[in-house]
This record gives C-alpha cells, sequence and structure tokens, in this order.
C-alpha cells in the first residue's frame, strides 16, 4: 500500500469500522477488506474515502441490512474528522456469486473486492472462487451510477428519468446546474471538485480496461488519448487531491473553460457504448443529460 504516513490515518479509521462491524456481528462476518486507495494505493487524508468490504456468511438475514448501516451511522459520529467517509460494501458468498440478491456489493466494487481487496481481519478464502463482473456489467454499473450521481437521475424498475424542476427544488443540489456554475463546485469543497472532475476520467478507464481505476492509472491513461480534452484540469485535479494549496485559484480558472468538454467526451464516449451493447435506456438518459449539459445559459 502506498501513501506512508498520509494515509496513517485513513487505516486507523478503517480498522476501528471493522472492530466495529466484528464486535455487532461475531461469527456472522467471515472477512473484512480495505478497499479503494487504501488497498491498491493513493489515499489523501483530503478527499479519499474509507471504503470497508464485509463478507457475512450466508444466509443473508431480514435486518441485515439496517444493522449494517446503523454501525455505519455510530462510526459517523464519533468526532474524528474521517469516520464521516466511511463507506460500507456488504454481502455473502452467495450474493457476491450473483445466486441471491441482497447484500451491497456494486460491480466495480466487487472486482476491486477480488483484485485488490486488502484482507484485515477474518479468513481470505471468503472471496476466492467469486466470478469478475463482465466489461458489460461494469460499463451499465458505472453508468447508473454517474446518472444518479452527476446528473440528478432516479431508477425505478430498471428505468431511468431526470429529476422534474419540482424534484431538484426540493433536494439540496442539482448536479448539472453544478457543473454548469462552478462557483457551486468549488463552494463544495477541494474533495468535492476533485471528485467531480476525476469520476468520468475513472469510468473512461474502466470502461475501455475492464479493470478498476486508481486514480493516478485513469489519469495516466486519460492524458495519453490525444483526442481528450481538458487535460490541464484533469492533471490538476490529481495534484488538488493530494493537497496542492493552490487548489482553489486554480479550479476558478480551469473550471469554467474545460469541465463541460470534459464531460461532453465522456457522455459521448458512453453513448456509443451504451448503443452497442443495447442499452437504449440508459443511453437515452446520457443524450437527455447532454442536452442539458450543454444547452445555452438563461442568464
Amino acid at each position: 500500500m502506498s501513501g506512508g504516513g498520509h494515509a496513517a490515518s485513513g487505516e486507523l479509521a478503517l480498522v476501528q469500522a471493522a472492530a466495529r462491524y466484528t464486535a455487532k456481528l461475531g461469527d456472522r462476518l467471515l472477512a473484512a477488506y480495505a478497499l479503494g486507495s487504501l488497498a491498491h494505493g493513493g489515499f489523501s487524508e483530503a478527499v479519499s474515502d474509507i471504503d470497508l468490504g464485509l463478507i457475512l456468511s450466508d444466509p443473508l438475514r431480514t435486518g441485515d441490512a439496517e444493522l449494517i448501516r446503523r454501525i455505519a451511522v455510530e462510526a459517523s459520529r464519533t468526532g474524528e474528522p474521517l469516520d464521516p467517509r466511511l463507506s460500507v460494501f456488504w454481502g455473502t458468498p452467495s450474493t457476491l456469486r450473483g445466486e441471491r440478491e441482497g447484500g451491497r456489493f456494486p460491480a466495480l466494487d466487487r472486482l476491486d473486492l477480488i483484485a485488490h481487496g486488502r484482507l484485515i481481519s477474518g479468513s481470505d478464502q471468503a472471496r476466492h472462487g467469486l466470478p469478475s463482473p463482465s466489461a458489460a456489467e461494469l460499463l451499465v454499473a458505472g453508468a447508473r451510477f454517474a446518472l444518479q450521481r452527476l446528473a440528478g437521475f432516479e431508477f425505478s424498475a430498471g428505468e431511468g428519468r431526470q429529476r422534474s424542476d419540482r424534484d431538484r427544488q426540493a433536494r439540496a443540489r442539482d448536479p448539472v446546474e453544478e457543473l454548469r456554475s462552478p462557483e457551486l463546485l468549488i463552494a463544495g469543497g477541494v474533495r468535492y471538485v476533485t471528485k467531480t472532475v476525476l469520476f468520468p476520467v475513472r469510468f473512461l478507464f474502466t470502461s475501455a480496461s475492464g479493470q478498476v481505476a486508481t486514480n493516478d492509472g485513469a489519469v495516466e491513461g486519460y492524458l495519453a488519448r490525444s483526442d481528450a480534452p481538458s487535460h490541464a484540469l484533469v492533471a490538476a485535479a490529481r495534484a488538488w487531491r493530494m493537497g496542492d494549496s493552490a487548489w482553489e485559484a486554480q479550479a476558478a480558472r480551469l473550471l469554467p473553460l474545460e469541465l463541460a468538454p470534459l464531460y461532453a467526451y465522456y457522455i459521448n464516449d458512453h453513448v456509443v457504448r451504451l448503443g452497442n451493447l443495447g442499452e437504449h435506456e440508459l443511453l437515452r438518459s446520457f443524450q437527455i443529460w447532454r442536452n442539458r449539459l450543454l444547452e445555452p445559459s438563461q442568464e
């Protein structure tokens, strides 16, 4: 694991969270794993999440989801600065193999578990033999995440719809308006800005390679694309997440020029990929997203 002393606080938060789950779940907890940057390097105290993977014994119980959630909420209220960033992925061998529904282990995080998960406690036998998600599964899962997190779509019965104006007014934030108004992103802080810039970069890496994207690997892959726009913004975001004190002034200069072209490039790439897969609902959602992102300002 890279990151040296910078990862020490993240490691402590992760181990303490795993201990909480061990205390509550007992023998039902087969294994706990570090995922994300605490597993494969690049952890940043300023912006990184604390990603924890749990494998429970079969079968799932009715109250498992609420129990996992409640422990995470308790962990987030300790007063330690990194604890609110805890993100817990969990399932049983049968749910991770796709034999039963339940748990929370999206395709990309399952791949991270299989390829990079670092055992914290329990037996590593728990993940042996788990099937890796297909390239198509990774693409669809990433597309759905992007539409929900970055475009304000909601999904019901497998179909996406963009939130209406009334929906948006009822929520604290409209992600597309933030993409169109970089000052709103900057107000959210460096963690929010870097995630917004690097999410599409990482999705592009995974869709092209079928692999989990580290931030450094995704950025290097993007900068190697001669046809890709916004190289300066992407390179700067990598520096910001590792503690560049000049981030805010740079972001104010680069975001208005380079954020929309970055997203248009990502969206256009996925429109083609989703079309080739026959994922027409997701394709249309991406087209709606692109149209709203690029529509002329009403000012």
